[in-house]
């Protein structure tokens, strides 16, 4: 456990209280007692859920009025077979930076893995004056990712390659480089390392077989069987590196997503549909404030299906309950829904864009490569609504104003490091800021659209001057 306070020896914590969690001695040391008072000294206020935020006051010596929030976060990830052990570690590290930022006490509960679909923790965050507890639901794909890339790795390459020629045939790749050239130059060096990784080993076997049989002059048959050994020998010399610089496991990505965005049976059937019934049973259960779904990078595709899944399942989900976000990151969406046969990607983003029952926030950075930036998501796929549109709501995010200049620096070609800026905490107070935009007591749309009024909502101490 994460803590920024020291662990307290009370029965019951105000943020388990709220979130209808029972205390036991097992789990009663991750609790987060921040204010200071035992449970049966909180009496509820209740407002209408619709509007943001409950304020709770908590009666003990001397006490003020709290701000008391509760948030539910579903996290969709990119294709990363770390899981919710690798992610776990990052947000713990990461939240303990960002708290330290804004000045703000926090706790963040254990990793309980519930199944092989879904993992969760908790985070309590809270100033002077406010205090936010939050579960955050990992929806789990590194089973699917490690069999994926487990496959024959000459399977892996022949879908990889078929990948490349069918975008280039159907124009795809053109799209891509007009909408945004860095993301599609970024693909294009990727494609390029898996076909020189593949043409240097036939290059060296070949070599191998011209040296054996014109320069030794052994055997055809003995010329023939050195040729293959160089080969494979080179191939796989030349594997670790390809593993490294993610020349497998994104050209494994995009074969998937393909299938994915045309409406096929895909790998990722499941895990939307997890995802899709989890949104809906959160926003049923009618015990927070907002509920949010965040799809980062190549998570985004996949949670805005889970999000048209939820709808599915529930067509008046939106109408009742808590807020719903939909909180896209460094979206990769627009590459999947490029292909002129990605029918349902398509159909997914025309519904998000005009259900008003949904708060749908693009976040984009210029500075990273690895998304559209200064992209309309759905006019810029050929999606033309009229007055019906609603979302989303289009945020420009500047790392240059969240990293210190020198780190910034450091930073300028770690591609894959920048994509991760968006999960990650800040150096210097900034309107988009990731553990704020899920832990603090203003709604995720405030944040994206007043931005800088917000911070300065936010004294030096942490106190929040807005409530």
């Amino acid at each position: 456990m994460f803590s920024s306070a020291k662990p307290a020896c009370r029965s019951l914590v105000v943020a388990a209280a709220l979130a209808d969690i029972p205390v036991t001695p097992a789990n009663g040391r991750h609790a987060a007692l921040f204010l200071g008072y035992r449970p049966w000294e909180v009496y509820s206020e209740p407002m209408c859920n619709r509007k943001f935020g409950r304020f709770i006051k908590l009666r003990g010596p001397n006490s003020p009025e709290q701000c008391l929030i509760r948030r539910r976060v579903i996290y969709v990830s990119g294709y990363d077979p770390q899981g919710p052990l690798g992610y776990y570690a990052l947000f713990g590290s990461q939240l303990k930076r960002a708290c330290a930022l804004w000045h703000t006490k926090f706790v963040l509960g254990p990793l309980a893995i519930e199944s092989a679909d879904i993992a969760s923790w908790t985070i309590t965050m809270g100033g002077p004056n406010w205090q936010v507890f939050t579960r955050y639901d990992f929806i789990r794909q590194e089973n699917l990712i490690n069999a994926n890339c487990a496959e024959p790795i000459i399977r892996q390459i022949f879908r990889a390659v078929r990948w490349m020629l069918n975008d280039l045939a159907t124009g795809t790749t053109f799209r891509v480089f007009r909408a945004n050239w860095q993301f599609g130059m970024h693909h294009l060096v990727l494609q390029l390392l898996l076909l020189t990784w593949i043409a240097t080993s036939i290059a060296a076997g070949t070599l191998a077989w011209y040296v054996a049989r014109h320069r030794v002059g052994v055997a055809t048959p003995i010329s023939l069987a050195t040729s293959v050994a160089v080969f494979f020998a080179v191939f796989m010399a030349l594997r670790p590196l390809a593993n490294r610089w993610l020349v497998i496991r994104v050209n494994n990505h995009w074969p998937h997503l393909r299938e994915f965005g045309r409406g096929e049976a895909s790998c990722f059937d499941r895990p939307i549909e997890i995802g899709g019934a989890r949104l809906r049973d959160l926003v049923n259960a009618n015990d927070a404030d907002e509920v949010v779904i965040v799809g980062h990078s190549g998570g985004a595709p996949l949670a805005q299906c889970m999000v048209a899944r939820a709808l599915e399942l529930d067509q008046d989900l939106g109408l009742r309950g808590p807020r719903i976000v939909v909180l896209t990151l460094g979206s990769i969406t627009p590459a999947v829904a490029f292909h002129p046969r990605a029918l349902k990607m398509r159909e997914i983003i025309r519904r998000l864009a005009i259900e008003p029952s949904i708060d749908w926030i693009e976040c984009q950075s210029r500075k990273d490569a690895l998304n559209f930036w200064g992209f309309d998501p759905v006019a810029g796929i050929g999606i033309q609504l009229g007055p019906e549109r609603c979302n989303p709501l289009v945020w420009q995010v500047r790392f240059r104003d969240m990293l210190s200049p020198q780190f910034y620096r450091k930073l300028r070609w770690k591609l894959f490091r920048l994509h991760f800026q968006f999960i990650m905490a800040n150096h210097m107070r900034a309107p988009y800021d990731f553990f704020m935009l899920i832990g603090s007591p203003v709604p995720i749309m405030e944040w994206a659209k007043r931005q800088r009024d917000v911070i300065a909502e936010f004294s030096p101490e942490g106190e929040y001057l807005g409530a």
